[in-house]
């Protein structure tokens, strides 16, 4: 039987999040190197590129590959034998030793993650500070050791998380296909879905989450062939999912997923409960297993492991944002890449809900958005010489029930974000003639580096999701909506969906 000290288990806990925080997995890495390199979309080509280079410089920065650094849940499964020691101090709960290896990993100073864990959610969502608590599901098994796999889940995927409780006689497949453009692009694909079946309806979820923690694995699969009922509807959902041309960031294109996971579980016989949860492009997961013998430690992966990508600015058209004027917007084309310069302001759902309040009350706001953009962002707390951390976008979508009363009330000329825009925000900026403009969820690093300088300006104690102008250098995004209200969300997919039904003029696409 081995004895795992308390203080092990804390510390290997708060690596492996550090750890996960800067490095992808490698197998996410050699399956998106692969997705790039079939791409034919040039949006979605451009969007798998920004992310592999993001996702580089992480590894050699130590910096995170997304600003949202994600909620902490953990699969605890402890051995029948194992014995704790708590090294005299006084003995923790898992649930209190998993925490403390959350406060540490986010609180490390050359390091320091976004806290974005908020307490009294249905009240006064008040952050924790420090990203605790995690979520810890605990299982004893056989043996005497102890494993801990650790995942960083983004709040933009988690969202777009599915459950139904679907009759016996009803096709899982049916509804998966059907469920997953409705998702819509804020879990930022392509990644992978979990899938849970069977149980009950709270095993299905917790099902469905725990299968994202395993290796991507489904071109082996297909070369192989599957083995069983599983596999089968793992290939078939693969590739079903991916003819749906929904592509990169939503942009249209060849690939959607990189992976179908899929656990089950024995269930009454008048159900069948099946969850959906994406995992996005910032993938973070990692398994350390304590023996007794220390703390573990993970192997850095080999830089070779990511290809050797350039970002070329040489197409987009530079735009100075503080000249930029409304007939200047109206000439952006949907799907055109521009690069950003001047001075840009943040704010995300708690500032635009402070924002509207005050204009309801006719009370004057803390910063004049007349010809402004506005980037709806909650950045990584700066280390080192850095004007800002990881700066990447945030889902446009939770702003839309604020865009007409910005455009009609503030002067707004245009907002940034990642993922689509709905139908209400779509009216609103044809209406008023303004503009919605994309960056690549995934690639907050790089954004970052784009950030030369950063100001507060208004709601302060809003922390991340304060209100901020940044001075931006050739910072990259995509017209997604444009003066006329037309989406590259809606056209992009519908193209793509059409051509790889016409077998892109006989391009085999999926193997």
């Amino acid at each position: 039987m081995a004895t795992i000290k308390q203080s092990d288990f804390i510390q290997s806990v708060a690596d492996a999040l550090q750890y996960i925080s800067y490095y992808h997995p490698e197998d996410f890495i050699t399956n998106l190197t692969r997705a790039y390199e079939l791409e034919q979309s040039p949006a979605a080509k451009d969007a798998m590129a920004q992310i592999l280079i993001n996702s580089r410089m992480c590894a050699e920065g130590h910096r995170p590959v997304c600003q949202d650094t994600g909620i902490v849940t953990a699969f605890v499964k402890v051995g029948m034998e194992a014995r704790w020691d708590n090294d005299g101090k006084p003995l923790m709960t898992v649930q209190q030793m998993v925490d403390e290896g959350v406060r540490r990993a986010y609180n490390h100073p050359d390091n320091k993650l976004r806290a974005s864990i908020l307490a009294d959610p249905a009240f006064s969502r008040k952050n924790t500070g420090d990203n605790t608590p995690a979520v810890v599901s605990v299982e004893m098994v056989e043996g005497g050791d102890v494993d801990v796999t650790v995942a960083a889940k983004g709040g933009g995927s988690e969202a777009k998380s599915k459950f139904v409780m679907l009759n016996p006689s009803d096709s899982i497949v049916d509804w998966v296909v059907k469920t997953v453009p409705t998702m819509g692009a804020g879990w930022c694909p392509p990644g992978m879905l979990g899938i849970g079946i069977g149980g009950t309806a709270e095993k299905a979820m917790v099902m469905a989450k725990e299968s994202l923690m395993d290796p991507i694995d489904m071109q082996e699969l297909i070369a192989r062939g599957p083995k069983n009922k599983i596999e089968e509807l793992r290939i078939e959902l693969y590739n079903k999912i991916n003819q749906l041309g929904i592509g990169a960031q939503g942009l249209g294109g060849l690939t959607t997923v990189l992976d179908i996971k899929i656990m089950d579980y024995p269930t009454h016989a008048a159900n069948l409960p099946v969850a959906m949860i994406p995992n996005c492009a910032a993938t973070r997961h990692a398994h350390v297993h304590l023996d007794g013998s220390g703390p573990v430690a993970l192997d850095p992966p080999s830089l070779d492991v990511w290809p050797e990508l350039t970002y070329d600015t040489s197409k987009a058209r530079r735009v100075n944002l503080d000249t930029v004027t409304h007939d200047e917007v109206k000439t952006w084309k949907p799907g055109e890449v521009l690069l950003l310069n001047g001075k840009l302001l943040t704010g995300r759902d708690a500032a635009h809900k402070r924002m509207t309040d005050m204009l309801n009350r006719s009370e004057k706001l803390p910063v004049d958005f007349k010809n402004r953009f506005i980037y709806y962002v909650g950045p990584v707390d700066a280390v080192r010489d850095e004007a800002v951390g990881p700066a990447g976008p945030t889902t446009a979508t939770r702003m839309d029930k604020f865009t007409r009363q910005m455009l009609a009330e503030t002067g707004l000329l245009g907002m940034i974000g990642k993922a689509e825009r709905g139908p209400v925000a779509i009216d609103a900026i044809k209406e008023h003639e303004a503009v919605y403009l994309m960056a690549v969820g995934g690639a907050a690093y790089l954004v970052s580096k784009a950030i030369r300088s950063s100001k507060l300006l208004g709601f302060g104690d809003l922390g991340m999701e304060a209100i901020y102008e940044f001075e931006v250098v050739d910072m990259p995004v995509t017209v997604a909506v444009d003066s006329k209200g037309v989406s590259v969300h809606q056209t992009g997919p519908a193209e793509w969906k059409a051509r790889i039904a016409g077998g892109l003029g006989g391009v085999p696409i999926l193997q």
